[in-house]
């Protein structure tokens, strides 16, 4: 009985992070939609640096539960700069907790706020989420021949003339590398071969469309490109064989004592402009992420397993950074849920907030 309880327990960890972080939700778009409707008739940019600073609140409460709670230790490697720059993150991708990896690369930055996605078409349909990403200069994209070019390069040039603030993360792969899925590894490796480019073990062939996109519509207003490399300790089996990334949830269980972070920052000057020569360049990044990968998972050396080549710093974020986001849309949120008017206002804005944000991409499809 006793082992039962604890079992039980270590599985409940997750509950209190899922709770505040969806929790807060109703209360986060309720403050993000009353500054929409005062800066209706202010200059853009007004509206971007609150709506930038809104999400850097959120953002910061995230990594409160995904740093601070699960005591993940982050191992940072390569150059990445102390100062913001306008970048395009380009990073391997093998979990849900990719997501918050740019993030937690963004606020040792002071960047949290600039961070927009490139995301799959389907995540739109998100609760209250799916709508407010792509506000806040999210973009969603289709696979393959549904893919809207022309939309994207518009958003994105849309930004770039207002001046945005851009931390834009896109994960080239387009879905995600589990060494579980042996039929998506031989797809993509099979049309690697086809191509004439290198087979990869440890992920998959990136496709170029977004990036190239990406990289044409704002060369000339870009820094540089961030190429991330990511892996998570713990991800191998008995045999020595690597397994599936954790989950959210999984992580949120602090199942991931490390993630391993590489950056190798690229000036927008040594990236090739023209669409085939940017697809060979990403391919040799990819290349050069899968020889990261094999040293860390495959080495003969059991001293350069479980860690990248060079040196590595241990950078941990300081409660002073997460800890008042925490309390501020915590307290916020309590003190709706204690009056009536407050809890009819709360199930109201899930309920109307999400039809109203369906109903709005649906139009915007």
């Amino acid at each position: 009985m006793l082992l039962s309880l604890v079992l039980h327990m270590y599985s409940m960890r997750c509950v209190l992070p899922a709770a505040v972080l969806l929790g807060t939700a109703p209360t986060y778009v309720l403050l993000w939609g009353a500054w929409r409707l005062l800066s209706a008739f202010l200059p853009s940019r007004f509206y971007q640096a609150v709506d930038d600073r809104l999400y850097c609140i959120y953002q910061n409460m995230v990594l409160f539960f995904f740093e601070n709670y699960t005591g993940v230790q982050i191992l940072l490697y390569g150059d990445l700069p102390k100062n913001k720059e306008n970048i395009i993150y380009l990073a391997n991708h093998q979990s849900t907790v990719d997501w918050i990896v740019a993030d937690i690369l963004a606020v040792r930055q002071n960047a949290l706020g600039h961070v927009r996605y490139v995301l799959k078409d389907g995540l739109k349909w998100l609760p209250l989420y799916g709508c407010y990403f792509s506000q806040h200069g999210g973009i969603y994209v289709k696979r393959s021949a549904r893919f809207n070019e022309q939309e994207m390069r518009r958003r994105l040039q849309s930004y770039v003339r207002a001046g945005t603030p851009m931390y834009l993360v896109i994960f080239p792969e387009g879905t995600r590398y589990n060494p579980e899925l042996t039929k998506v590894l031989s797809a993509s490796q099979a049309f690697a071969a086809q191509e004439g480019l290198a087979v990869l073990k440890h992920v998959l062939t990136p496709r170029v469309k977004a990036t190239h996109v990406a990289f044409d519509s704002m060369k000339h207003y870009l820094d540089a490109i961030y190429d991330v490399t990511v892996a998570f300790e713990g991800t191998v089996d008995d045999k020595g064989q690597r397994k599936e990334a954790p989950s959210m949830v999984e992580f949120l269980c602090k199942e991931c004592p490390k993630i391993h972070i590489h950056v190798a920052r690229i000036d927008r000057k040594d990236v090739p402009e023209e669409r085939a020569p940017l697809r060979r360049w990403l391919h040799e990044r990819f290349e050069i992420k899968d020889k990261l990968l094999i040293e860390f998972y495959d080495s003969l050396d059991p001293e350069r397993r479980n860690r990248f080549p060079g040196e590595s710093v241990n950078s941990k974020l300081s409660l002073k950074k997460t800890v008042p986001s925490l309390l501020l849309l915590g307290g916020l949120t309590a003190g709706m849920l204690v009056t009536e008017a407050g809890r009819r206002l709360y199930v109201k804005t899930w309920v109307c907030g999400t039809l109203l944000g369906c109903l709005w991409v649906s139009v915007r499809a």
